[in-house]
């Protein structure tokens, strides 16, 4: 089945750049510099770097579970409902804060050059960027690419002019000694300070769901993005740095304009303050396109109201969210911001933790249906690095922040107990984890069978009649030799039991098939198959027998055994079977892989996720 609303690799790229590229580069450089002086380019640097490496963790289980939400959706299916709402509910306030931060700098700069009053321009504009929104993400994302591609080309053109001015001998200041006290220590506490300038790299993820080959754009489309932007970053600060004396640099709030006056004039100067107002817009755009996927994976889950899951049927939007985080934006721009944006720049920190803990759990627990595309290297020393430094840079942040995110984490808890605890009723990866120590009992499948469908979803797999049968079939996994009359004994009881056939009749047609002919392909397979019963009747079992099932006392005893049958009514879904078994087993490596598998699920799963050609 085709899909629409596609993005592309570009739109991966632009929908991170545009997220990370605002406030954080045109604003924040000068409260850095109050705080590490000469080391702002190595304050942006490294915080580049360690988002480079916390995102590894993202990629990995945004190409795992591509699914709306995010880290939301990988903190629920790790950790469970209660965390997984809490980490929803901050995730979309920290994102609904910072469009509404963009957007408030849009309104005020539209006001002082316009005459428009604030509160007239911030509505107008919340209108513009939800309706835009509405009509689904292609679209809104092609404005994005638009707008980004604008944006880094005016900032690749301030770098390179501004390096060329450097390089000339026209340099206007002299970076003078790190401030009294600041180390190399500082320095890097400081990082956590311009985290915030990287936090759309996060926000991909939300919408990986919606992304063409995401197992392929998502790693590509956001490493060149954080690459790029840490860039653009250390250049334009550098240029920034040796543009404009400490005094200028420090009380401005808008160093990259003021410094592109130095060497470019006024119109350089416009130029920049134009290139700021396009990071807002594009900050502000996908800031409420991520967001507004927090409330829509919420509540296909059961943890938020169902209409906020509705899909509008030409957009594939999910409108009502939508519409609810235009809300949120338009409010949050008459609250006071400054702490809140601070707890959000906490929560773009704290999802770093959670989703690199998050691939610890999943690695561990054993789950056969967990299969990322790209898997975090060093594992898992770079996890919990990770973990570890990203709670350092909270803990920096300060006391107020916090208290700001632990009242908002009672706000989401409390969401939860009266609300979404009702619907509740999934697995989760931690519980697989803590099988190691406790009883297998207490977990099921339902955890591997949804991981497994969106492996299929993400891969394009189209499920033909086999595959229908690998989903409902039992799969028995012998760690002893057997004959063939005793397997075949076993399944005709077991066929008894489930579909009410003649026990007896089956095992005989069994003995009968097999006395005409060979049922053992080769030293390795055997696909016994009887024609039984009558309606709409067809059966599998799958055989794994490490130790070899013997079909004949001259043959090697087989390790993979399919005894397929039905009745004469089925016979084309029959014959379709017997092919489908055929190339699965004609695969390279098949029984490698095959006795390699650890357990049944992993067996099946290998089934439903193999390449071959599917039949209609």
């Amino acid at each position: 089945m085709k899909k629409r609303n596609r993005v592309s690799i570009f739109g991966v790229f632009s929908i991170a750049s545009g997220a990370m590229i605002s406030s954080g580069i045109f604003i924040l450089p000068s409260l850095v510099y109050a705080r590490v002086g000469p080391a702002v380019p190595a304050v942006y640097l490294l915080a580049g770097l360690f988002a480079f490496f916390g995102a590894m963790g993202v990629i990995e289980l945004a190409t795992a579970m591509p699914k709306a939400g995010g880290d939301y959706f990988f903190v629920r299916k790790t950790f469970g409902p209660a965390l997984g709402t809490a980490s929803g509910l901050l995730g979309w306030i920290a994102l609904g804060l910072k469009s509404a931060f963009a957007i408030y700098g849009i309104a005020e700069f539209l006001s002082a050059v316009t005459g428009i009053p604030f509160q007239g321009a911030s509505l107008s504009l919340c209108v513009l960027f939800t309706a835009l929104n509405c009509f689904g993400l292609h679209g809104a994302a092609r404005v994005q690419a638009v707008l980004v591609a604008a944006l880094i080309f005016i900032m690749a053109f301030f770098s390179v002019s501004g390096t060329a001015f450097l390089a000339s001998g026209g340099s206007l200041a002299r970076p003078g000694a790190l401030p009294e006290g600041m180390g190399i220590a500082g320095v890097i506490a400081s990082t956590g300070f311009v985290f915030i300038s990287f936090g759309g790299l996060l926000k991909v993820a939300t919408l990986s769901e919606e992304i063409d080959r995401p197992e392929r754009n998502i790693p590509l489309g956001m490493l060149a993005s954080i690459a790029i932007v840490t860039l653009l970053y250390v250049a334009i600060t550098t240029v920034v740095l040796f543009t404009l004396s400490g005094e200028r640099f420090v009380s401005t709030v808008s160093p990259v304009s003021d410094s592109a006056r130095t060497f470019l004039g006024a119109p350089g100067y416009w130029v920049m303050m134009i290139a700021a107002q396009l990071a807002f817009i594009t900050t502000a755009n996908a800031g409420i396109m991520a967001a507004s996927r927090y409330p829509l994976a919420l509540a296909r889950d059961g943890l938020a109201p169902p209409a906020l899951g509705n899909l509008a049927p030409r957009s594939g939007a999910p409108v009502v969210s939508v519409l609810l985080t235009g809300l949120f934006v338009f409010l949050a721009l008459f609250l006071p911001l400054e702490s809140l944006v601070k707890a959000a720049s906490t929560v773009i920190l704290a999802s770093y933790v959670l989703t690199n803990l998050a691939v610890i759990v999943l690695r561990e627990s054993g789950l056969a249906s967990y299969r990322p595309t790209f898997r975090s290297p060093l594992y898992p020393w770079l996890q919990l690095g990770c973990a570890v430094l990203f709670s350092w840079f909270i803990v920096s942040l300060g006391s107020e922040t916090i208290e700001i995110t632990l009242a908002l984490l009672l706000i989401a808890f409390c969401a939860y107990f009266f609300y979404g605890r009702k619907g509740d009723r999934g697995e989760y990866a931690l519980l697989h984890t803590l099988r190691r120590i406790a009883d297998r009992r207490i977990i099921g499948n339902a955890l591997e069978n949804e991981l497994i469908d969106i492996v299929i979803d993400r891969d394009g797999i189209e499920q033909d009649v086999f595959d229908r049968l690998v989903r409902d079939c039992e799969i028995l996994d012998l760690e002893y030799e057997a004959t063939f009359e005793r397997v075949a004994g076993k399944i005709s009881r077991k066929l008894a039991d489930r579909y009410g056939v003649d026990a007896e009749l089956v095992y005989g047609e069994y003995l009968r098939r097999q006395r005409e002919t060979n049922t053992a392909l080769n030293e390795f397979l055997a696909i016994p198959h009887v024609a039984v019963g009558s309606g709409d009747l067809l059966f599998l079992y799958v055989v794994r027998c490490r130790k070899g099932i013997r079909f004949t006392a001259e043959q090697p005893a087989v390790k993979a055994a399919f005894f397929l049958g039905g009745s004469p009514e089925r016979r084309d879904d029959h014959l379709k079977c017997l092919a489908a078994i055929a190339l699965v087993a004609g695969e390279s490596g098949f029984e490698e892989r095959w006795m390699g598998h650890a357990t049944a699920m992993e067996l099946r799963n290998a089934l439903l996720t193999s390449g071959r050609r599917r039949l209609s």
